[in-house]
């Protein structure tokens, strides 16, 4: 915008220095050759009557006249110097002597030539031409036209750089909301803009300031609701498993301990389902700005923990693909962790007994990709369109099944942080490969 205004000023001012200032110049120029022509027109008239006079004052003048132009041609006289060449016959002598007319010669249609002539008529069959050099004429054509360009470049730099300090002081404003705007959608909800700059953007930056003491209301209100469920959610769940295993303890039938069994089971199922809810709605609150993280410490870190679960069914965890420095990804803190358990945990969820899962880092260019390939079934394109619902649910290899939130929160942590979840199929030809894909932080350290 700044430079828009920048060019709309410079062509004002641009058009205003064509307006008045090209007239003038023309003006100047048109005074310079009538005054040259009438300059010339006064002597060449003078030579004429010198010339029809024929005494010898007159003569010896008319010669003094004739040196100091340099180029004089007249018709010969026999009361005045017999020496001069005869002119060669042209149209304006012609009409000079026969026509008794006047006449100037410019020797171009364009502005001028190099010679100015002037032929007029003497008394008798006679007539005077004066050759007057325009040089001089068109160094001053060079001083009026020169110094007007050059004033209009001066006074153009001038309005650029007037208009620049004018375009950042009517942008201030704009600016200050984008800046707003910026910290806003990165997750700073104490942004605000102050308020200044012309009575529209004063407006503008009231009603968006009101917007975002409403929106940190409101966030913050949802925070106490997600903490007031977290614990009342939470605690009742727990305490009905527990009384379901001492229920279970204690039962000798076996129909009744199996009622018991999945009893609990179904506790557990929500248990989980509820943990995965509330996960997702401190998701979408989205409370945390994101900042610069170090990958390969969180990957390493989550990775040693589900190590152990892993290994209880042979399954094993690889870390594969060489990574240049140590690479960081902007993200909200504990986003990284959630969205690399949920994967994880889908991963070891499908995977056969003694197969691999295997953790791939691709930093390319701007983003970092990080790849989780599993060796279990795989998904149809049909599921994987369906993957990222909520509540929607595929059957893992060992027959459990999860929450159907897993996918749906990853996706949403990878949003918040300006970044991207593919499901794609395993390059060995089955499994299913996760692809979180996160912005790369502009410093990256080494090591």
């Amino acid at each position: 915008m700044n430079r828009q205004l920048i060019r709309s000023y410079i062509l004002l001012v641009a058009v205003a220095i064509l307006l008045f200032t090209v007239p003038v110049a023309f003006t100047l120029t048109k005074q310079l050759r009538d005054d040259t022509r009438q300059s010339v027109l006064r002597e060449a008239n003078t030579m004429a009557l010198l010339l029809s006079n024929g005494t010898g004052a007159s003569c010896e003048a008319l010669t003094q006249v004739a040196r100091a132009y340099g180029d004089v041609q007249a018709t010969p006289t026999a009361s005045c110097d017999p020496r001069l060449p005869e002119p060669a016959a042209d149209e304006a002598l012609t009409r000079a002597t026969e026509k008794n007319e006047v006449t100037t010669d410019w020797g171009s249609d364009f502005v001028w030539g190099e010679h100015l002539k002037v032929t007029v008529p003497a008394r008798g069959d006679a007539a005077v031409r004066i050759v007057y050099s325009t040089s001089d004429m068109t160094r001053r054509l060079w001083q009026i036209w020169g110094f007007r360009a050059g004033l209009a470049v001066i006074v153009l730099a001038a309005a650029a750089a007037i208009g620049a300090f004018a375009a950042r002081r009517i942008t201030r404003p704009l600016r200050q909301l984008n800046d707003m705007a910026s910290k806003f959608s990165d997750g700073d909800l104490t942004a605000r803009s102050p308020v200044t700059g012309p009575p529209e953007t004063q407006t503008l930056a009231r009603t968006l300031n009101q917007g975002a003491e409403r929106l940190d209301t409101l966030i913050a209100a949802q925070r106490i609701f997600v903490a007031d469920a977290s614990h009342q959610l939470r605690t009742p769940l727990t305490a009905l498993r527990l009384s379901l295993d001492n229920i279970a303890d204690g039962v000798d039938d076996d129909f009744v301990r199996e009622d018991v069994e999945q009893a609990t089971a179904e506790v557990v199922r929500m248990s989980r389902l509820v943990n995965g809810l509330l996960v997702l709605a401190r998701a979408e609150a989205k409370v945390a700005a994101a900042e610069p993280l170090p990958l390969m410490d969180l990957v390493r870190e989550r990775l040693a923990v589900w190590r152990p679960a892993a290994d209880e069914r042979g399954v094993t965890i690889a870390l594969r693909g060489s990574v240049d420095g140590r690479p960081s990804v902007l993200a909200s803190p504990g986003h990284l962790d959630q969205m690399l358990d949920n994967v994880l945990s889908n991963a070891l969820e499908v995977s056969p007994d003694g197969g691999t899962i295997t953790v791939r880092v691709d930093p390319r260019g701007d983003v970092v990709g990080v790849s989780v390939l599993d060796e279990g079934p795989g998904m149809s394109d049909a599921e994987k369109s369906r993957a990222f619902d909520r509540f929607w649910r595929g059957q893992g290899l060992t027959g459990k099944s999860g929450s159907g939130l897993g996918l749906a929160v990853v996706r949403q942590l990878a949003t918040d942080d300006g970044g991207t979840v593919a499901l794609t199929d395993a390059p060995h030809g089955s499994g299913l490969c996760v692809t979180i894909t996160l912005r790369a932080a502009s410093h990256r350290g080494g090591g």
